[in-house]
């Protein structure tokens, strides 16, 4: 068995197939548990994916075998499932959820009792425990699962972030639920707030999540905000942790745009601790001198919204993200939330009374190329010379005016590399003389 099982968002994976087969999956169930050292009270939350009621029922009869109380929340948006971990005294909160890969894949995402993503020191944890060969899980009994109501305590808690419309009541607004979790809790949330909601992608079939519509595909939602002559639109993923808005002409504002917006307004309110906002190593450089224009210190993280969290944590930091809708409010809970960020730019629009297109406009994006290169060794890249040089001849010619970003893939024998700068032409001429340099050295 692999001893690495967790990836940038949970055990990610092909249902039915290693490591969501289900003796993975029930083994895994029992050692999350076994990890936490203690009986464990547990609540599950899932998205809308056909294969995961199975994966609940394999997961449970695990940790029940370990000694857990587990506990269903059925279909709920998986910051739904990390806010009733920490508001009803849970010790973990599981999500079942691929987030925005298509029905045949699923997941499974672990949040402490505090309502927090598990975190690398806990994940390694886990993994230790589901090496171990001195025990098994093999003929444990199915569990017993108890079930409830948590849609309305979820929804009770969101409306805390904006309790009125204000000016903005009666607007039409677009809602892409991406046929996933937020199937059970969008629409209620704006209609109880007075919205005329123009839906979209609310009828999942178990296969149909996150086909052609949600945050991943907008060009559905757009159309429709035009055609339904919305005021905005926002599109959510399968598992309702991310945001991807619409203004009102179709134009498509990412989670940089976001950050930005909320970001400015709570400095302006003197809200925004340390005037200071967490971003990944993927947020356009145009971000970053927006805030520095305005007196805000961006920090970079790597990719995934958990080392977004850490940092935040670490420095006391209210506002965090990813430019692919990830916005996560500390304020509100430890991890991202589609609707909370959905409800946070309601209220910088009713509060300042400017449009989405407006507010979103005050990001210029730079020009941005990415060039992948197949290589036959992942050698660090400062050890290569020729590549080394290459990658310092574009900084200096950048000027401090854009960014180079050269990683390797985590799943192909890939190295990326992502340039940004003021012209289009020459970024992607930069990044071809970086390519041929990997190319000569490594390919």
């Amino acid at each position: 068995m692999s001893t690495r099982l967790f990836g940038t968002d949970g055990v990610r994976g092909l249902a039915g197939v290693f490591p969501l087969d289900p003796p993975t999956v029930a083994r895994l169930g029992a050692a999350v548990v076994r990890a936490a050292g203690k009986p464990a009270r547990i609540i599950i939350g899932r998205d809308t994916r056909e294969s995961g009621e199975w994966i609940a029922r394999e997961f449970a009869r695990g940790a029940a075998s370990a000694g857990a109380s587990v506990t269903s929340a059925g279909v709920l948006p998986t910051p739904g499932v990390a806010y009733l971990a920490r508001a009803m005294d849970f010790d973990l909160g599981v999500v079942l959820s691929a987030s925005h890969n298509p029905y045949a894949d699923n997941g499974i995402k672990v949040f402490s009792g505090r309502g927090e993503k598990f975190g690398e020191e806990s994940e390694r944890a886990v993994e230790r425990v589901m090496a171990d060969t001195s025990w098994n899980v093999d003929g444990a009994p199915e569990a017993a699962i108890t079930s409830g109501q948590f849609v309305e305590p979820y929804l009770v808690y969101l409306l805390r972030l904006l309790p009125s419309a204000g000016t903005l009541a009666g607007a039409r607004i677009g809602v892409d639920m991406a046929n996933g979790a937020t199937a059970t809790t969008a629409v209620p949330l704006f209609q109880r707030l007075g919205f005329d909601v123009v839906a979209v992608g609310d009828a999942p079939d178990g296969r149909n999540i996150n086909l052609e519509c949600g945050s991943t595909h907008p060009a559905r939602l757009a159309g429709r905000v035009v055609a339904d002559t919305c005021r905005m639109g926002v599109a959510f993923d399968g598992d309702g942790d991310r945001a991807i808005f619409v203004d009102h002409r179709g134009h498509v504002v990412d989670g940089d745009a976001v950050l930005l917006m909320l970001g400015l307004h709570l400095k302006r309110q003197g809200k925004l601790p340390g005037d200071t906002v967490v971003a990944t190593v993927m947020s356009n450089i145009g971000l970053e001198i927006a805030f520095r224009n305005n007196g805000v210190r961006m920090l970079r993280t790597p990719v995934g919204d958990k080392y977004v969290m850490e940092e935040m944590l670490t420095g006391g930091y209210a506002l965090g993200g990813e430019q692919s809708g990830h916005v996560i409010m500390a304020n509100h809970l430890p991890t991202g939330d589609g609707m909370a960020t959905a409800l946070a730019v309601l209220r910088v629009m009713a509060e300042t009374g400017r449009e989405l297109q407006d507010l979103a406009g005050e990001l210029k994006t730079f020009p941005q190329t990415l060039v992948n290169v197949r290589v036959k060794l992942k050698r660090p890249v400062e050890e290569v010379p020729d590549v080394q040089r290459a990658i310092e001849r574009v900084e200096s010619a950048l000027q401090g005016r854009g960014r180079v970003l050269v990683r390797y893939s985590g799943t192909e024998p890939l190295l990326r590399i992502m340039i940004e700068g003021e012209d289009q032409a020459t970024v992607q001429a930069w990044a071809e003389e970086i390519a041929d340099a990997v190319r000569t050295a490594l390919a």
